[in-house]
């Protein structure tokens, strides 16, 4: 049966029950996400959410939409077989820090390298939560944890960095308790050609409660959060009284106290720049311990190459050159034998 349009939001809610834990900040994504969703201006028959493992990835059955609940950190390589061999649907990736940064890692780089069209929603709450609390690979240094008694000592990704270093063409980072920016960030990941990486702070209450407690309340907010608009100085504080300016002798970023003297020097964003070594200087303000300062917005929105689209015109070429394949003599070729009885 076609879905006859317009939709609305509670058309997109499945008859599932959604069980996390009370508390979890995935509720709040995902009344954001079937918020959002109609304003796509899809049949939910041409959209699909594929997840990994973990707690976020129970979101394809609260969609009312396609979806698979795949297997282990290969949500993005699933997603690419489906986005590239579909390319009329609207093909989204939900995945946890542990999902796509532990054992997803590798699939995840190759998928922003080759700017397949996917969504990634990548939901970081800096732990294990679905095995019940171990260290994850965002987990800040110095974490005790079930895995880590005395502390972890690894280095902990930053999300936003990695997936730029891998060239991601959109980069983005929010909140999940701030339902308008998410709203806004899903918006214009929707609108990018290619693959959007979307990172989305989620607090879990049972085994991380309030770890981005500095981004949400407050007064506290307006003196850690700073917000990246497009074509916007990158000011904040109570007052705007705080701006990113470059170092001129080392070329870094760094948080600066405004003066009429030294306002000139404020950066203005520009998220559509070819080069991502703003952005990446960007992201590496973020503190991951005490999360005094961080940026959060849209990093990078630029255009290049679509995977799908350049393979299927590879692929159209060869039928042009070369006429429809045949199997049959692509199997028995010159590179088959047979081995005697």
């Amino acid at each position: 049966m076609v879905t006859e349009l317009p939709l609305r939001p509670k058309d997109f809610k499945s008859d599932q029950e959604v069980r996390w834990c009370p508390g979890c900040g995935d509720y709040a994504v995902l009344a954001a996400v079937q918020g959002f969703m109609p304003s796509l201006g899809l049949a939910k028959e041409n959209i699909v959410f594929v997840s990994g493992i973990g707690c976020s990835s129970r979101f394809p059955y609260y969609m009312n939409t396609y979806g698979m609940h795949s297997i282990h950190g290969r949500a993005p390589a699933i997603a690419t077989g489906l986005a590239t061999s579909r390319r009329d649907l609207s093909v989204w990736v939900v995945t946890g820090d542990g999902d796509a940064l532990s054992i997803g890692g590798n699939h995840l780089i190759h998928a922003l390298r080759r700017n397949v069209n996917l969504k990634i929603l990548l939901f970081n709450n800096r732990i294990y939560g679905l095995t019940k609390g171990q260290y994850s690979p965002t987990s800040e240094v110095g974490k005790i944890t079930k895995s880590t008694p005395m502390g972890s000592l690894d280095a902990p990704f930053n999300p936003v960095s990695l997936a730029l270093g891998a060239e991601a063409s959109f980069v983005a980072r929010t909140v999940d308790s701030d339902r308008k920016h998410l709203t806004e960030v899903l918006r214009q990941a929707a609108d990018h050609p290619g693959t959007a990486l979307v990172e989305i702070y989620q607090n879990c209450n049972i085994f991380n409660d309030g770890a981005f407690d500095a981004l949400k309340d407050g007064r506290r907010a307006q003196e850690a959060v700073i917000p990246l608009e497009h074509g916007r100085p990158i000011r904040f504080g109570a007052d705007l009284d705080k701006g990113v300016v470059r170092d001129p002798a080392t070329g870094d970023l760094e948080v600066i106290t405004v003066t009429p003297s030294n306002e000139h020097r404020v950066l203005v964003h520009d998220a559509h720049t070819p080069s991502p070594t703003t952005a990446f200087a960007l992201s590496r303000l973020a503190d991951p311990n005490t999360l005094h300062h961080t940026p959060i917005g849209v990093f990078r929105s630029t255009d290049r190459p679509v995977y799908d689209t350049e393979m299927a015109a590879q692929l159209d070429k060869a039928v042009e050159q070369q006429g429809k394949a045949d199997l049959t003599a692509l199997l028995t070729g010159a590179d088959t034998w047979t081995v005697a009885g």
